[in-house]
C-alpha cells in the first residue's frame, strides 16, 4: 500500500542480505529505485488481521513490516509466499543486529 496516498499498487521487492536491505521498484524491468528499508529500522514484521488488512485486495494474505517511521502493507500472492517472505525480511532484520554488538 502507498506510504502517501493509500491505494494499493504491486511493487517489485529486491532483499540483499549483504547491504542489509529490501529495495522496491514499480515493476521487475525498472531501474529507478521506488523505495528502501534497512534492516536496522525494521521494529517488526506481523501478520495483520486486524487493521488495513479489511481494506486490502486479501486480507488473508496482507502483513506489515513496521519500521521507525512508517508501516509497510504488503499482500503476498499466496500463504506460501507470505510466510516466506515474514521469515526472511524477519531473519534479515534479525541477522543484521548480530553485527551491531
Amino acid at each position: 500500500m502507498g506510504g502517501k496516498i493509500k491505494s494499493w499498487k504491486k511493487r517489485w521487492f529486491v532483499f540483499d542480505r549483504l547491504k542489509r536491505n529490501f529495495c522496491y521498484y514499480v515493476d521487475k524491468h525498472e531501474t529507478k529505485l521506488k523505495g528502501l528499508i534497512y534492516f536496522q529500522a525494521i521494529e517488526e514484521v506481523y501478520y495483520d488481521h486486524l487493521r488495513i488488512a479489511t481494506k486490502s485486495p486479501n486480507p488473508s494474505l496482507t502483513f506489515c513490516v513496521k519500521t521507525h517511521d512508517r508501516l509497510y502493507y504488503m499482500v503476498a500472492p499466496s500463504p506460501e509466499a507470505m510466510r516466506i517472505w515474514m521469515d526472511v525480511i524477519v531473519t534479515g532484520a534479525e541477522g543484521y543486529t548480530q553485527f551491531m554488538s
